[in-house]
């Protein structure tokens, strides 16, 4: 903050560039583009899939053929990345459909890269999705097990990679994942993949929507010993230094809304691109609220995700990002 000394009212009177439109418009600090934005996809086995999700309006689980579709259209509004999450037929109980050569985002992958070239594809890395219980990783008498989980991600990373991700984004939460990843990459000739770590990723209630849209909702227990408590800011920073050490690109908080103090603290703290993922709760509520009549969902929504880039976000993560796009 500067010490310069302003005049007192009436010689200073800050209304005066609020006046019109015009002049609002021009000193605005804080604006959205088209490149902010990140559309996630939910990626199914089969042909002609097309299922909305009941908590998320508007948001499907697609297959391939779906997914080609709804990428022309976002590249058609000017959106030029997407995150993909995949959703295997078979789960088993150390996820062997993540890192299968021809599992479902492997096939999308191919298919999405030989089709759009130009899309930045960005996907998911974790084991929620593929395994039967529901965890992000490899359990033994109810534990979820670090270090061999972390074999089991880095098979997954090297597969997305060999099968044309642009960004690999691994969102466990396992120590020492980063690290694995990287040199799993590095020692295959993807020296260039960049890493976008989900670095301070919460135990958070705004995952719920999306429990059901990647069918990952846990079998027993949650996510605590290994997602962040809501509570711990000073952790925060420490996990985001210790994946910047280990070899991240970019790093993520996750959810947004709820934690826009930590991602103001990450920029401030960190000179490396910042993520934030405005979570499908956070979308949900919006849209609910909107549906009711009870607020303005178009101008909340632009209001929420302003408030994530004003925060220190250089990239956003939505579910709105068509919706937005579409009013900026």
């Amino acid at each position: 903050m500067s010490n310069f000394n302003y005049p007192n009212f009436p010689v200073s009177r800050l209304r005066r560039l609020r006046k019109t439109a015009s002049l609002r418009d021009m000193f605005r600090e804080t604006i959205l583009t088209k490149n902010d934005f990140v559309f996630p996809l939910f990626i199914v086995e089969g042909n002609g899939i097309r299922n909305e999700i009941s908590s998320m309006p508007n948001i499907f689980q697609l297959s391939v053929d779906g997914a080609l579709r709804e990428c022309e259209e976002i590249l058609n509004l000017g959106i030029r990345a997407v995150l993909l999450f995949g959703i295997p037929k078979h789960k088993d109980e150390i996820g062997s459909e993540a890192y299968n050569e021809n599992g479902v985002i492997q096939n999308a992958l191919r298919e999405i890269k030989k089709r759009f070239p130009e899309l930045l594809v960005i996907t998911d890395v974790c084991l929620c999705e593929y395994t039967s219980h529901g965890h992000c990783g490899a359990i033994e008498n109810g534990d979820v097990l670090n270090d061999v989980t972390l074999e089991l991600l880095a098979k997954e990373a090297l597969s997305h990679a060999e099968n044309g991700a642009d960004i690999i984004a691994p969102s466990d939460m396992m120590d020492g994942r980063v690290a694995k990843i990287r040199r799993t990459l590095d020692e295959n000739d993807f020296t260039d993949i960049p890493i976008m770590a989900y670095s301070a990723k919460f135990a958070s209630a705004f995952y719920g929507p999306f429990r059901e849209a990647a069918e990952s909702a846990p079998q027993f227990g949650n996510r605590k010993s290994y997602q962040m408590d809501i509570g711990n800011s000073d952790e925060a920073m420490r996990e985001i230094a210790a994946d910047i050490s280990e070899g991240a690109d970019i790093v993520m908080i996750k959810p947004a809304l709820a934690y826009l103090d930590i991602i103001r603290r990450a920029k401030d703290e960190f000179n490396i691109p910042l993520a934030a993922y405005n979570v499908s709760g956070e979308y949900s509520m919006i849209k609910a609220a909107d549906e009711k009549g009870w607020i303005d969902g178009d101008k909340a929504m632009m209001e929420s995700l302003i408030s994530i880039k004003r925060a220190g976000a250089d990239v956003i993560i939505t579910y709105f990002a068509k919706d937005a796009v579409k009013l900026i």
